[in-house]
């Protein structure tokens, strides 16, 4: 699991979710974090036109980074 996921931070689908028609590779916000491991992820078009809003675990999202980072900040 992936514990350095934080509000606001951006992520992507790791697997398909189609009972939300929601699939891997799709871009969302983290909003709100109910418990550890547990988020609600906001999916919005590039108008920024909410299109899903579904409480994902952890293990189904990965943080997009949009500088480099240190060997020590990469999750493995």
């Amino acid at each position: 699991m992936n514990s350095q996921i934080k509000l606001l931070d951006v992520v992507a689908l790791l697997k398909d979710l189609p009972e939300f028609d929601l699939y891997r590779g799709q871009v969302g916000t983290i909003v709100e974090e109910y418990e550890p491991g547990i988020f609600e992820v906001e999916f919005s078009d590039t108008h920024g036109r909410t299109y899903a809003m579904e409480t994902l675990e952890a293990d189904n999202l990965m943080i997009l980074y949009h500088q480099r980072l240190a060997e020590d900040r990469i999750a493995m």
